[in-house]
């Protein structure tokens, strides 16, 4: 049997954009546009409600902004891949959405063909930030790491927070890693948070920078 589409909850206070997008999505037969919310307050009913595979969430809202939208759905423990969808490409706002637990960051002025494919991306579990972000990313995170005693150190990590931290670098997310290695979704948020311990790294992002810097990720 083929399965079901990719579920997309749209979050934004514009509503010609969130037509937009859903007349994109509407095209592609493996995605569709499961509710709409103009709001942040919204959004997150809607979400815990609907419990899309994919939310896509603007930064910049009346009331309550993206972020503070963003902790609150992590803090409900809403298993859906969150992506930020702005204008700002803002080094503070790329690296405070990541580290409040974004699965993404992309750009508004990206092509629709760009964006659809990076959804595509998103929907199957990858980590997806705009091209032009990529960089700044790294460097920021390397200019913001607060001074550590000890510099991360692979060889700390057990053989499974190895493969974990592996497939982190690829862009999976915990339940994709869980499948890969057959075991739950909550030991993998176990090893994670260990190995984040052990490394001396605040999140999965700075997890996944530091290993392709490593050369750690292949």
């Amino acid at each position: 049997m083929p399965e079901s589409p990719a579920s997309i909850l749209l979050i934004d206070d514009h509503p010609l954009l969130r037509q937009g997008i859903k007349q994109l999505v509407d095209m592609e037969d493996d995605m569709e546009v499961i509710g709409e919310a103009s709001n942040a307050a919204d959004g997150i009913r809607m979400a815990t409600e609907l419990e899309p595979d994919l939310i896509l969430m603007d930064l910049n809202m009346p009331e309550m902004d993206g972020i503070e939208a963003l902790k609150k759905l992590r803090e409900q423990n809403v298993s859906s891949r969150i992506v930020m969808f702005t204008v700002s490409d803002q080094e503070d706002d790329v690296v405070a959405a990541l580290r409040a637990g974004a699965d993404g960051y992309l750009l508004k002025d990206m092509e629709p063909e760009e964006m659809i494919a990076q959804l595509h991306q998103a929907a199957v579990g990858k980590m997806v930030i705009s091209d032009r972000l990529t960089t700044l990313l790294a460097q920021a995170l390397r200019s913001n790491k607060p001074q550590q005693t000890a510099r991360p150190d692979f060889d700390t990590l057990t053989p499974r927070e190895k493969d974990i931290l592996r497939l982190i670098a690829e862009g999976l997310s915990n339940k994709m890693i869980g499948r890969k290695l057959d075991i739950s979704d909550g030991t993998v948020k176990v090893h994670v948070k260990h190995l984040l311990k052990k490394l001396n790294l605040r999140s999965r992002v700075e997890v996944a920078v530091w290993a392709v810097e490593e050369g750690l990720h292949r």
